[in-house]
C-alpha cells in the first residue's frame, strides 16, 4: 500500500485528513476541542512511515540473501549473538546499495513538506523568490543545498560500503 500511493497525496492524507478525522472524532464524543495538526509532525510521520517500509524491505532482503548456512554454522551461539557476530556484518554488505538510495530519495523527498506550510528550504526559496521576483536565483540556492546534502551523504555511504566490501 505504502509503495502504491506517491507521498504528496499521503502526505495531504495525513496533514488534512487526519486533522478533520480527529475533529469529527472529538465533535462525535460531544467536545468542542479543535485540533489544528503541526506540519513538521505531519512531515515527519509521512516521510518516517514511508521510508520506513522501503528501509524496512531493504533489510529484509539484505538479511534473506545471505545463506542459511551462515546461520546453521553457528550452532552453541544465542540468537542475539549470532545476529550480531554473523548476520549482521554480512547483512550490511547486501543493504548499503539499498540504503543509500532510499536515504538519497528520503533526502529530496524532503522538499515536498513545503507544500503543507512547513518553513523548510524549498518554502523559503519560493518565499523568497515570491517577494524579489527573481525565482531562479532562490531555487537554484535550494538545489545546490539539496545537492551539497546528498554529495555529502553519497561520500560517507560509498565509504562505508568500500570498508564492509573488504574481502
Amino acid at each position: 500500500v505504502v509503495r502504491g500511493i506517491p507521498e504528496l497525496v499521503l502526505m495531504l492524507l495525513v496533514f488534512y485528513g487526519a486533522a478533520i478525522g480527529i475533529n469529527n472524532l472529538f465533535e462525535a464524543m460531544g467536545s468542542d476541542y479543535v485540533l489544528d495538526l503541526n506540519p513538521f509532525i505531519a512531515g515527519v510521520a509521512t516521510l518516517g512511515f514511508i521510508y520506513g517500509a522501503y528501509m524496512t524491505e531493504t533489510f529484509r532482503a539484505a538479511i534473506l540473501s545471505i545463506p542459511k548456512g551462515q546461520m546453521e554454522a553457528a550452532f552453541g551461539m544465542g540468537p542475539v549473538r549470532t545476529f550480531l557476530r554473523i548476520t549482521l556484518p554480512q547483512m550490511v554488505r547486501y543493504a548499503l546499495p539499498g540504503y543509500t538510495n532510499n536515504w538519497l530519495v528520503l533526502i529530496k523527498a524532503t522538499a515536498l513538506v513545503s507544500l503543507i506550510s512547513l518553513h523548510d528550504m524549498t518554502y523559503m526559496a519560493k518565499q523568497a523568490s515570491a517577494a524579489t521576483r527573481e525565482p531562479f536565483i532562490f531555487l537554484m540556492f535550494a538545489a545546490a543545498l539539496y545537492l551539497v546534502f546528498t554529495s555529502i551523504s553519497l561520500s560517507v555511504l560509498k565509504r562505508i560500503n568500500a570498508r564492509y566490501s573488504l574481502g
